[in-house]
């Protein structure tokens, strides 16, 4: 298959109404609860993306029967908590973090042996983070040399609930052991060094799955039931992040998201733009299966540059390669630390970003946990996105003030996350074309 490149002319602006896809986190979510569950799920909004589409596979060989997607609709006949089968073949992840960690919880409380494997890019990421704490709780997973993927979970253990006191924190951790603690003895608790997304909480309380919360501790009991249910999926944060930026940094642009997840432990985005000078209003405010969402109105402003708060980026870690964008078109100097998780993303992403943003002419000084960018003009240029799409995406974006066109190297994993993008950014105003080279 041949590599995709986007080439974006200098200049443009984004205007009009848009609605990115379904958010990628709470498509995992609903899919596998679903499927854990008793009865039928109706997911409407579900994000059709490559990574999400393997997460319906995976339960498909497993037994269970989904209908669609189909005009972002999916319709699930929950097997029950003890109801999945035997794969007879590996558990594909595709390019998803998220889906293997928290497959790894389930898997390694069925009574059959599992498999799990993913791309490329997701065979490269820690793995060991989940297995040990899951271990705790009487799990066998083995991993491949540095506790990276493959996993290969055995299956007929006998789960026991522990309290584990993260030390890194990581929404993605949490939701495995969570998980587990459905099939577990006794209670399952989790605390966390700081807030992370609690898509998991929110969705097992959506299917009637009692769920404490204590400061920052969660905790369940084993041994409940999941109710199947109906749930529709807000837009993607993380999605949008990309238009929040390329509307703050194009002059004349005036953009409306609609139904954007705004979760409180997901905003670090707009709380980051905001105290940048970005003008963004939420309006309607309400709540979707669960979840809070809003409209998000964004306008052309003159940026600056800031301290990235700390306690900020755990709530936006997904989004940062955006905000490091914004940085490069700010007035002054951006400061970003204790960011050290996004050296173990798709891509180490604090030495990738820096690498593009300095093909670009930027001044950008990187350091272990983060970065310092000096914002100004941004020259046209080549950047590789190294197979990540969140890179991809953002460097797109970054065509919209540059002072020449920017052609980004490799971006057919976008697909992984964001099917369509380049057309609803063109529909917007971003002047991209999508070119298939070889090699």
């Amino acid at each position: 298959m041949g590599r995709i490149d986007y080439v974006v002319s200098g200049g443009g602006r984004l205007r009009g109404e848009l609605r990115v896809p379904g958010d990628k986190s709470i498509s995992h979510r609903a899919v596998m609860l679903g499927a854990l569950a008793e009865g039928r799920t109706v997911v409407e909004g579900l994000l059709e993306g490559e990574d999400v589409l393997c997460t319906v596979a995976a339960f498909r060989a497993m037994g269970v029967a989904i209908e669609g997607p189909v005009g972002r609709r999916i319709e699930i006949a929950g097997a029950g908590r003890e109801g999945l089968r035997a794969p007879g073949r590996p558990l594909d992840m595709g390019n998803s973090g998220t889906a293997m960690r928290l497959m790894a919880g389930i898997l390694c409380a069925q009574p059959f042996d599992t498999e799990l494997v993913g791309d490329e890019s997701l065979s490269r990421r820690p793995m060991r983070r989940v297995a040990e704490p899951l271990a705790q709780m009487g799990a066998v997973i083995e991993t491949a040399e540095g506790g990276r993927p493959p996993l290969r979970i055995r299956g007929g253990r006998r789960l026991r609930g522990i309290h584990y006191e993260m030390p890194v924190a990581s929404a993605q951790v949490k939701s495995a052991l969570l998980l587990a603690g459905l099939y577990a003895e006794g209670e399952t608790a989790v605390t966390e060094p700081a807030p992370t997304r609690d898509h998991t909480e929110r969705m097992l309380r959506a299917f009637g799955y009692d769920v404490a919360t204590a400061g920052r501790t969660v905790s369940l009991r084993g041994g409940g039931r999941l109710q199947g249910t109906a749930l529709r999926v807000p837009a993607d944060i993380s999605s949008a992040a990309f238009f929040l930026v390329g509307a703050s940094i194009a002059p004349d642009s005036d953009v409306l998201l609609r139904e954007v997840g705004v979760n409180p432990t997901r905003i670090g985005i707009l709380n980051i733009l905001r105290a940048m000078g970005a003008r963004i209003e939420m309006l309607n405010e309400r709540m979707m299966g669960g979840e809070p969402v809003a409209d998000l109105r964004v306008r052309s402003s003159a940026l600056r540059g800031i301290r990235i708060p700390e306690d900020e980026v755990p709530l936006a870690i997904d989004e940062m390669p955006a905000i490091l964008v914004a940085a490069a078109f700010a007035e002054g100097e951006t400061v970003l630390s204790g960011a050290a998780e996004l050296r173990v993303k798709e891509s180490d992403r604090i030495a990738v970003m820096a690498e593009g943003l300095a093909a670009l002419g930027v001044r950008v000084q990187e350091r272990p946990d983060g970065m310092i960018v000096r914002g100004g003009r941004v020259r046209g240029g080549t950047v590789g996105s190294h197979g990540d799409h969140r890179i991809a995406m953002s460097f797109a974006m970054a065509g919209l003030r540059a002072d020449g066109p920017i052609t980004v190297l490799d971006c057919r994993n976008v697909n992984t996350s964001f099917p369509g993008f380049a057309e609803l950014a063109r529909r917007a105003g971003l002047p991209i074309e999508v070119v298939e080279a070889k090699g």
